[in-house]
């Protein structure tokens, strides 16, 4: 019988995507299963073939160099940090916490801590130290993994020994055997997934068990469309969800090459990784592409696209048109969280299956979402609701407005908290920022609502703009929103800014907006 992996179209998704399915594509079970082994170590075959591309933005080698590691050298570092982890006493259950650029430390420490039991907890490299102390006073790890920059800041948290990945620890650990037997269960926790948030506010981490890579599988075949022979690239940051699951863990465990970015993200230097690597295949945040696009540097490079996927956010329809007329491929919307996984997909490479512009696509096989008014009854098609999923016998909210066509695809129409409501209009945050976006100056924007004692809520936009900020200005964009969506729904206030608050994953964080604006009001009756 064929593996779900030798299928590409929508139609066989519907007809053979099930769990048992899933679990032929491993070596493991539903009792034993150990993420290392399956992303790793079966892979590492002697053949030297590559795991992991880098694509470094500065380093030891000059600006912009590549770093290539084979699954045969991961799997023996990982092995010997098993060792060595065993040898410093570390018990399965006990979290190993490192905070490092993709490297071959990066994944020497994830994946050799997940073979002994122990819990990988993988931190941003750019988190301060109130971000840091956070996450670690919740997690508490035993050890705590960095670079020599990071380590002071490491050490001025209290609770965890920590260890510098340099020469010295690759040294250390080469006296141990290249290879190591894990003994985990499938149900065994393996790692703990902070989702990126304030620095004041802690997010949940999400408790994942080795298992979960199983259910992954549905996200990485229908969602990002990888199968054998993919060239995949993903440039998220292995600390948070998508670029760990989607763009490292969900690749490899089907025994594709992937990619990746480390230090500053540049989008110039992405486009010439993607053509140096002859990538064919790559998942990324709705930002990067914005910032390829905005670089103007686009003409200077060959891509060689068959499949394309974004995450995070919607990508608004200037950026769309960017992609279409540059790379050639339509880009899939993937939906979902780091606490629900995905589930509406857009099915990358499916021929029989339509992707319209801007939509979220259709559920994964096996899930069942609906768009529902606030008495729980569905909407109609074109009707805006609360997007909700069906799952452990009810229907779970995942805190997004949405609506459904006449052909049953969804779009995504912001946050519930992203609406705003002006003198009893309802608005769309996401759609004025859209809106404003297709006009040739703004190259980037935030729209949250303001408080205001007349009409209780007005539209606010925050913009970045290639040209100064005036009066004149402000009035052409209001012009501009008003003659493309309605003569009310326009940003009555506007200001330029240099940059825009952004989540460690790259969204446009509106709640820090927010916030801001709302201690201006505090402020100004004080």
């Amino acid at each position: 019988m064929a593996k779900l992996t030798e299928y590409t179209s929508y139609a066989d998704a519907q007809a053979h995507a099930n769990s048992a399915a899933l679990w032929e594509l491993f070596d493991g079970d539903r009792e034993h299963l150990n993420i290392a082994h399956e992303c790793i170590t079966r892979h590492a075959d002697g053949s030297g073939r590559p795991a992991v591309r880098i694509a470094h933005a500065d380093g030891p080698d000059g600006p912009g160099w590549d770093e290539i590691l084979s699954f045969d050298t991961i799997a023996a570092g990982a092995a010997r940090f098993a060792h060595w982890l065993d040898a410093e006493g570390v018990q399965p259950g006990e979290r190993i916490a490192f905070m490092l650029e993709p490297s071959l430390a990066f994944y020497v420490c994830l994946f050799g801590a997940m073979q002994t039991g122990a819990i990988s907890v993988p931190m941003f490299t750019l988190f301060g130290p109130d971000a840091l102390r956070l996450r670690v006073g919740d997690c508490n790890p035993t050890i705590l993994i960095t670079n020599a920059e990071k380590a002071e800041l490491a050490r001025s948290v209290e609770g965890p020994r920590v260890v510098v990945a340099d020469e010295g620890l690759l040294d250390e650990i080469a006296r141990f055997p290249g290879t190591y037997t894990p003994r985990t269960r499938a149900n065994d926790l393996a790692v703990f997934q902070y989702t990126s948030g304030t620095t004041r506010e802690l997010p949940e981490a999400v408790r994942h068990t080795h298992r979960a890579l199983v259910t992954l599988m549905f996200a990485a075949l229908y969602g990002t469309g990888i199968r054998p022979g993919d060239e995949f690239f993903c440039p998220s940051s292995p600390a948070w969800g998508h670029g760990l699951w989607h763009g490292t863990l969900a690749p490899l465990g089907l025994g594709v090459t992937t990619g990746t970015f480390a230090g500053r993200f540049d989008p110039v230097r992405l486009m010439r990784a993607l053509d140096d690597f002859g990538i064919t295949n790559m998942s990324a945040a709705a930002t990067h592409y914005r910032m390829m696009k905005n670089s103007g540097k686009a003409d200077d490079y060959s891509f060689h696209f068959r499949k394309l996927s974004y995450t995070g956010e919607p990508i608004d329809p200037a950026t769309l048109d960017f992609i279409d007329a540059k790379f050639k491929v339509p880009a899939c919307s993937m939906y979902g969280t780091t606490e629900i996984g995905v589930v509406l997909v857009n099915y990358p490479g499916a021929d029989d299956f339509v992707v319209k512009p801007g939509s979220l696509g259709k559920a994964v096989p096996g899930q069942k979402l609906e768009v529902q008014r606030p008495d729980g009854s569905p909407c109609a098609a074109g009707e805006v609701g609360e997007l909700m999923l069906w799952r452990r016998d009810r229907w779970e909210t995942t805190k997004d407005r949405a609506r459904i066509d006449e052909d049953g695809y969804f779009y995504h129409c912001g946050r519930a908290d992203d609406v705003i409501i002006s003198a009893g209009w309802t608005m769309s945050a996401v759609e004025i920022e859209n809106t404003m976006l297709k006009h040739d100056d703004v190259l980037e924007c935030a729209v949250i609502g303001v408080p205001d004692e007349k009409r209780g809520q007005v539209v606010k936009a925050f913009v970045i703009a290639s040209r100064d900020g005036s009066d004149a200005f402000t009035r052409e964009l209001q012009e501009f929103t008003r003659e493309r969506l309605a003569r009310h729904e326009f940003p009555r206030i506007v200001e330029f800014v240099g940059e825009l608050p952004k989540t460690p994953a790259g969204k446009v964080n509106r709640k820090v907006l927010r916030d801001r604006e709302a201690a201006k009001a505090v402020a100004a009756t004080a």
